[in-house]
């Protein structure tokens, strides 16, 4: 039990809401703060990386503040229901995590940088939650977009484990799989700190340093 409910479970693929074929909202053009395109197609020279870390407001808000981030956007990931609305996401019937879409220049800021932030910016040991927030959609998760990247993630993975066990912390439950379809959010829910300043956000880390340097990939 958490927090006395019933512990959140992901639906199965015949479980899940049936969505539909295209999204029912338009993406924003440009990005609020960097000004730069939301949707593809991005520049060649750019890399895209995929992070589920809590509220994605101050998800969102931690990677456009990095220097070498071309633009960022928010949306779902890692589910069944294609286009699904926030409604159905926070219902925990698509299966989907609140993710950030971070579309990078390599050579500025390499992708081990963006990883130690992530497990820097919350507490990836939490489950199905993120501080007080409590579902499916809060869970970490790391999704790739190559071989180079995956490893990197696993590698990154196991190097916090350590330095977390060694300060009391239990096991990393973040999934890192390959990345699947990632559904924009609605128009609200881009640069959302941006347009609200003194809104919420759930974002917070364990106050343990992730090791740097622990895998090497340029996208």
């Amino acid at each position: 039990m958490l927090f006395g409910r019933r512990a959140p479970v992901l639906p199965t693929p015949e479980e899940a809401l049936k969505g539909r074929p295209a999204p029912e909202f338009p993406l924003p053009e440009r990005h609020t703060v960097l000004g730069t395109p939301l949707a593809p197609p991005y520049p060649g020279h750019l890399a895209v990386a995929d992070f589920g870390l809590g509220c994605f407001w101050g998800a969102e808000r931690k990677f456009w503040q990095t220097p070498g981030v071309w633009t960022t956007l928010v949306g779902y990931q890692g589910g069944h229901t294609p286009n699904p609305t926030y409604e159905e996401v926070c219902s925990g019937l698509t299966g989907h995590t609140e993710a950030v879409r971070v579309v990078f220049d390599p050579s500025q800021v390499p992708y081990e940088t963006l990883l130690k932030l992530f497990w820097e910016s919350h507490n990836p040991t939490q489950g199905f939650r993120q501080g007080n927030d409590v579902g499916t959609q809060y869970r970490s998760a790391i999704y790739t977009h190559s071989p180079a990247q995956h490893a990197a993630a696993e590698s990154s993975r196991e190097a916090y484990q350590s330095v977390l066990t060694a300060s009391g912390h239990g096991p990393i439950t973040t999934e890192i799989l390959p990345a699947g379809p990632f559904y924009a959010a609605e128009a609200y829910h881009q640069q959302y700190l941006d347009k609200n300043p003194g809104g919420y956000c759930g974002i917070g880390g364990t106050g343990v340093s992730c090791p740097v340097g622990v895998a090497k990939t340029d996208n």
